[in-house]
């Protein structure tokens, strides 16, 4: 399974195959439905014409995918957005959709391989949209989300206010162009916001002396942590990313009148990443913390929690308790089945933590970025540099964080640690 960064930029897959086509060379299509019901709807507004008169039966647009269709890697998953399926095997953008009367997904290309973020639109009671994540912080991703807007009738000035997931470019990347468009309100959860607003992630120069310390600290030499993280002005665009109007904690319902959209909690990815539960319809916008073929990096970062593979864990069990009518992930396709899910994401990372345990027993007195080069990845370690390194490296160091919580390793307690197996 693939895996990506928690930090503030593109969650690039880790494990997963880099050789995927530019965003500009996506092809894109579009479904009649969608098409149709562009004629239809006022901008903005909850308005999407007469609809179906008395007594007559409802062709909802979730009902073409009732057929099981299954991923032989997931193989709890039903995929429900089989458009976005077919087109993820054919290498094209997604066509915009149509979910719900009121609801619909926007595909936001973006380059390396996850393709594209799945912004979801919707109609709110009084005029104009609501927005989940904006996409890549790039003039073409703006362009499409555009696009996106026009076609299902509206445009970027309706947007009222923008929820997001969690504080990766790709996700918070257009909030601040959307907001000086529309003037809408961005929110975002407290811990991902103090993040963002950080000294270290407003400046480059010191963003990037942070991180090279940081991976020092991991066991790197500091001439390839220099390399690898590359120069400040390659950074520049992350640390411009919007600062939230209004923040949500866990259990808070956003202000997208005429739904009942509530805050979830759900940290590992980010410190603060959040899914939003609605309640009216039993959705869950799962954002990246669950995905129907790849996991979610979850990797030790300078700023982040002690413990985020925990944190992760945690939050996915809490999230899995329930089983919702469908699952709307900001990647890759929508899906059912989120406890059998949940339950591979689990058996994923303690096939990975007996893995890394036994690199410990066969490597003792190692330091992360040692033991993540005895680890299994999709292609040779000496293959790996810059962002794909850094990323194998500090997921690496998140597992060996949670074998020590388990009593399961120890460290030397160096300024870089060295990690043995716990006497027993």
């Amino acid at each position: 399974m693939a895996n990506w960064s928690t930090v503030p930029k593109v969650t690039t897959p880790v494990d997963d195959d880099l050789r995927v086509n530019a965003t500009t060379s996506i092809t894109t299509t579009t479904t009649a439905a969608a098409t149709a019901h562009s004629s239809r709807m006022r901008r903005g507004t909850a308005d999407t014409g007469a609809g179906p008169g008395a007594g007559e039966s409802v062709t909802a647009p979730w009902s073409q995918h009732l057929r099981r269709a299954r991923l032989a890697e997931c193989g709890g998953v039903e995929i429900t957005g089989t458009a976005q399926h077919e087109a993820w095997q054919a290498k094209a953008l997604p066509p915009v959709e149509q979910l719900r009367p009121d609801l619909w997904s926007v595909p936001v290309p973006m380059g390396g391989p996850l393709r594209y973020v799945s912004v979801y639109a919707f109609a709110l009671d009084g005029g104009g949209l609501g927005l989940i994540d904006t996409g890549w912080g790039s003039d073409e991703s703006w362009a499409a989300l555009n696009a996106g807007l026009a076609e299902i009738g509206g445009a970027v000035a309706d947007v009222r206010g923008v929820l997001i997931t969690h504080l990766h470019f790709d996700h918070l990347g257009l909030a601040e162009r959307v907001r000086q468009a529309s003037g809408a309100w961005v929110a975002m959860h407290p811990a991902d916001a103090a993040i963002v607003g950080s000294p270290p992630h407003r400046d480059p120069a010191t963003f990037v002396a942070e991180e090279v310390d940081f991976l020092v600290s991991l066991g790197a030499a500091r001439d390839e942590a220099v390399s690898d993280v590359g120069p400040s002005e390659s950074l520049e665009h992350f640390t411009r990313m919007a600062l939230p109007d209004r923040l949500l904690e866990d259990g808070e319902h956003a202000d997208f009148p005429g739904w009942r959209m509530r805050a979830v909690h759900t940290p590992g990815h980010t410190p603060g990443h959040l899914c939003f539960a609605e309640e009216r319809t039993g959705l869950l916008f799962s954002g990246d913390h669950v995905l129907p073929r790849i996991s979610p990096n979850i990797s030790s970062t300078s700023t982040g929690t002690a413990d985020p593979l925990r944190d992760y864990l945690d939050s996915l069990a809490a999230i899995a308790r329930e089983e919702p009518v469908e699952v709307l992930p900001a990647h890759e396709w929508r899906f059912r089945g989120l406890g059998s899910r949940a339950a591979e994401l689990v058996a994923h990372h303690e096939h990975r933590l007996a893995e890394l345990l036994e690199a410990i027993r066969q490597n003792p007195g190692s330091t992360p970025w040692q033991l993540a080069a005895h680890l299994t990845w999709s292609r040779p370690w000496d293959q790996y540099e810059r962002r794909m390194r850094i990323f194998a490296v500090t997921e690496t160091d998140a597992h060996l964080r949670l074998l020590a919580s388990r009593g399961l390793v120890v460290s030397d307690g160096g300024p870089v640690p060295t990690w043995t197996l716990a006497l027993r």
